[in-house]
């Protein structure tokens, strides 16, 4: 059985469609593909269907990594039952998916993404969205080192 796995930012269209991405990215070089289902979700639905932003998917395209067939969506509280793992990019993040009315073991699943990083000079995945370009290499560099570190660890 494939595990679960959710990614979740604000908007979900900078940090957490980049996640959802690399992760499938990393899985599927490394012939992991059909031990995941990945996806993301923001804690707010402006940006419902939405593709991710477009500097977002330029850095990534730029690095080899397509995020063309992600949608924005907002997390559901069904999400928090059905997922077996998922990751806030964020403490802000973190502190709305935790204020969800669940079981103390469905609220374990809920961590913030940094957790996983090898060089966490930072508890949070800095959004990217008012800022320039080198913000989303930047977010790209820890959403790439971090997802790798995830897949070690989940597969």
């Amino acid at each position: 059985m494939a595990k679960r796995i959710l990614f979740v930012c604000l908007g979900n269209i900078c940090r957490s469609p980049l996640a959802e991405g690399l992760f499938r990215h990393k899985a599927t070089e490394r012939g992991l593909a059909g031990e995941f289902e990945i996806d993301s979700a923001g804690t707010g639905a402006w940006h419902a269907g939405e593709l991710p932003d477009k500097r977002m998917r330029r850095v990534a395209a730029d690095r080899g990594v397509s995020l063309d067939d992600i949608r924005a969506r907002r997390v559901e509280l069904t999400d928090i039952f059905e997922f077996d793992h998922v990751f806030a990019m964020d403490r802000s993040n973190l502190a709305d998916l935790r204020s969800f009315d669940v079981p103390d073991y469905v609220r374990g699943r809920i961590v913030l993404f940094r957790d996983f990083d090898p060089d966490p000079s930072h508890p949070d995945v800095p959004d990217p969205y008012y800022g320039g370009e080198r913000g989303f290499q930047e977010v790209f560099d820890i959403v790439a080192r971090t997802c790798d570190e995830l897949v070690n660890r989940l597969a």
